[in-house]
């Protein structure tokens, strides 16, 4: 039905970059929310960043002026797909980061709810 996959993880130095995306795929027709959350080891899953269709977006404390989070539909394959711009990386920042989509309106079903991707490894150390 629908499908998250996520991409852009990798191993990073203190105070560098990486580039999150996530592109839901499906008979969809549009998507309320899109967000990344993020869990370490031994810690709960939290949210790190949020946007909704209508353009408003909130950030974790944590994060705030350091990611962006941002959202494209292609047109022509109507593909859904949420970034995470991650700069000014900070060892604490390491973790698996989830994708998450919600209220999601699929061709001929429905109203979905809560669809995660497998995660992806962001790991920042010297």
């Amino acid at each position: 039905q629908v499908q998250l996959v996520e991409s852009g993880g990798g191993l990073v130095h203190p105070g560098g970059s990486l580039r999150l995306s996530c592109e839901a795929s499906g008979s969809i027709l549009t998507i309320d929310s899109m967000a990344w959350y993020r869990q370490a080891p031994g810690n709960q899953r939290e949210l790190v960043a949020a946007a909704t269709s209508g353009g408003s977006t909130n950030y974790a404390d944590s994060v705030k002026g350091r990611f962006t989070i941002s959202r494209d539909v292609a047109k022509n394959t109507a593909k859904n797909t949420v970034y995470l711009q991650m700069n000014s990386l900070k060892p604490e920042d390491t973790a698996v980061y989830y994708c998450n989509a919600d209220k999601i309106r699929v061709r001929g079903i429905g109203t979905l709810r809560d669809y995660w991707g497998q995660g992806t490894q962001v790991t920042v150390s010297s």
